[in-house]
């Protein structure tokens, strides 16, 4: 029996880390996205989003605006909207929510086809273009944002709107005849058709996700067909050179031996086939989703949770191809990995992926927005140096300052909708038996089959390893609490009223069977650490990284002076925690190393004999997720090894 995640309504999260970027979503994020897709941000890319609507609608007049797939946006926004009213109840924001979703429906077409490019631009190609065309995509945006605003509101109107597009969808593809044989494009309509299934009970939107999948890569390839016959290649000139590999379509999905293409469509459709594998107890897809997941972590995926190695078609490369400079590791991107590897967690029970769902929350989902909730990354490399990110250049996508908007404002919304549903990566549940996966400070009420169950966790996790877990209300019968026992932790142990509590260690968690309510502290060692890559993954030979339990660090120009590639760390030498009120209280790191002394150059030499020259220096590195937020700098998070001997 898989896990299944907690009603959001029922948790609250008060952490002394997590709390300020939780709380942010409702406070800062959620209205300053309403302001961009409304056009009020001065000096930010426009969005038009809800023009589009309102064009579609036949509110005004107008022509459509912006990306094809501008229509996610407010899905995406709808879906965190959701989210946090489950968490939180806002009238107004809801009154709000609600004329959004009368404007959607205004703008669904009789037959229940939803979508704004498609309605106003050219209407004569619906499903005709699935290579680019994002219908479909768009579409599971749709049916997830329906399904959390359901679950957050208890309203249908906006699950009636989806429900009459997937019953759409069910009609127009599928091996029948007369039905289209294609696919999408860009995945994501599985997800959302899943999604629906549990929410509905619906079996035909669950066998859709499946054709989908089944469908994808066999026989001549559906978009290359498309291309021959002249319905797509006007939407993007960059994918006129187009090879299938790109969207996961060079074959079929149980055949595929390594991550490859479009890092966000590949981990969206691993996502799908998670669930799909589950549901039909298919153990061959189940073994491609491991396969696939274990080629991703333990080849192509950057120490801070990141994937998609080329700025080109934000893709997947090579084995350990993870450059620093110039990668892309796309927020969208680490977020879809985290859907992968929480549902991957739910069916296996294995805490294993946990520890990267972990990496790429701490990490590159947190980097990818500032402190204020109003700027954001799209792309999150390990180094910048900020006079090189030039357009028109290899790094022409990486930005040295967080962003008030794009154009393609994909992530934004994406970063904020994982934010509202924290909740569902701290918890899982089965029949009788609570999962226990991150460590973040709440309290919430659990249901299970033999009732409900009281659980409050506090800690000041992740600079203090130290865990408190209060469970009452503990059924007659009994429960199970399973704790995850993080890949870092050293010396981990429980202990109730003070004496060592036995457990048993299954998969990284540690399972204890709950007769009774009960009070149990939770202790490990997560030192912070020195660590290296793969002498196979070039670009990192010969450097070290620093981190502390799921954190890694880096560091930063305003703190360790201009040119950071003149550095060296000293392994050799102690690392210095120390607590700071910086972001609103961390730990900085202290390190000992060297630096190229650039005395002995002068400006018009360029090359020379110059003999190396280093002198002592203290570096301070910070958590990774917190760059950029005190102004432009260089950083770097892989720094060199000063070897001796």
């Amino acid at each position: 029996m898989r896990l299944q995640p907690i009603d959001l309504q029922k948790i609250k999260i008060q952490d002394p880390f997590w709390t300020k970027h939780v709380k942010l979503v409702g406070e800062a994020i959620i209205p300053y996205q309403w302001d961009a897709m409304n056009d009020r941000i001065p000096d930010a890319e426009p969005s038009h989003c809800l023009e589009n609507f309102a064009v579609a609608a036949g509110r005004k007049k107008g022509e459509f605006y912006g990306a094809v797939f501008q229509d996610t946006d407010i899905a995406k926004w709808l879906e965190a909207v959701g989210f946090s009213l489950a968490a939180e109840k806002n009238p107004e924001l809801e009154k709000t929510a609600d004329e959004v979703i009368d404007l959607i429906a205004e703008a669904q077409q009789e037959d229940g086809y939803l979508d704004t490019y498609f309605i106003i631009k050219e209407p004569d190609k619906r499903w005709k273009n699935l290579r680019e065309g994002h219908e479909l995509y768009t579409a599971g945006h749709m049916m997830e944002a329906a399904t959390a605003y359901y679950q957050g509101t208890g309203k249908k109107k906006f699950l009636g709107v989806v429900e009459k597009l997937a019953d759409l969808l069910c009609d127009t593809f599928g091996s029948e005849d007369g039905k289209i044989h294609g696919y999408p494009g860009h995945q994501e309509v599985e997800i959302g058709l899943i999604k629906l299934f549990q929410v509905t009970g619906k079996r035909k939107y669950l066998d859709l996700a499946k054709y989908f999948i089944d469908a994808r890569g066999t026989g001549e390839n559906y978009f290359l067909q498309e291309i021959s016959r002249g319905d797509s290649g006007n939407i993007f000139p960059e994918l006129s050179d187009y090879r299938p590999e790109y969207s996961q379509s060079d074959r079929p999905v149980r055949e595929q031996e390594a991550a490859e293409g479009h890092a966000v469509r590949a981990v969206y459709m691993y996502s799908a086939m998670a669930d799909l594998a589950y549901e039909y107890k298919d153990e061959e897809l189940m073994a491609a989703c491991k396969r696939l997941w274990n080629n991703i972590v333990q080849r192509q995926m950057y120490i801070t949770g990141g994937i998609g190695a080329s700025g080109i078609l934000e893709r997947f490369t090579v084995d350990y191809d993870l450059p620093n400079d110039c990668n892309y590791a796309e927020s969208c991107a680490s977020i879809g990995l985290a859907m992968f590897g929480i549902r991957m967690a739910n069916i296996t029970k294995d805490a294993s992926y946990i520890d990267t769902v972990e990496r790429a929350l701490y990490n590159t989902v947190l980097a990818g927005i500032a402190l204020d909730g109003k700027s954001f990354f799209y792309v999150n490399p390990l180094e910048v140096w900020p006079d090189n990110c030039m357009e028109r250049t290899s790094k022409e996508h990486v930005k040295p300052t967080r962003q008030k908007w794009f154009g393609v404002a994909c992530c934004p919304p994406n970063i904020a909708r994982t934010l509202a549903s924290m909740g569902q990566y701290i918890y899982s549940v089965g029949e009788t038996a609570l999962y226990v996966h991150l460590f973040i400070s709440n309290e919430v009420c659990i249901e299970m089959e033999t009732g409900e169950v009281k659980v409050s966790l506090e800690t000041k996790f992740p600079f203090e390893n130290l865990v408190r877990i209060k469970v009452s209300h503990v059924p007659d019968g009994g429960m199970t609490l399973a704790v995850r026992i993080p890949e870092y932790a050293g010396m981990y142990q429980m202990t109730a009223k003070g004496q060592l509590l036995e457990y048993k260690e299954e998969k990284g968690y540690a399972y204890l069977a709950l007769a009774q309510d009960a009070d149990i502290s939770i202790s490990f060692e997560a030192p912070a650490k020195f660590v290296r890559a793969n002498p196979k993954v070039r670009a990192d030979c010969g450097k070290t990284a620093v981190v502390k339990g799921p954190l890694v660090y880096c560091l930063e120009e305003i703190d360790n002076g201009k040119n950071l590639a003149e550095l060296y760390v000293d392994t050799e030498k102690e690392i210095q925690e120390v607590p700071s009120e910086l972001f609103g209280g961390i730990t900085e790191l202290v390190l000992q190393g060297k630096r190229m002394e650039e005395s002995a150059w002068d400006e018009k030499v360029l090359y020379g004999e110059h003999p190396v020259k280093l002198s002592d220096v203290t570096l301070k590195a910070i958590p990774y997720a917190y760059w950029n937020n005190r102004g432009m700098g260089e950083m770097a998070v892989w720094v060199k090894e000063l070897i001796s001997g």
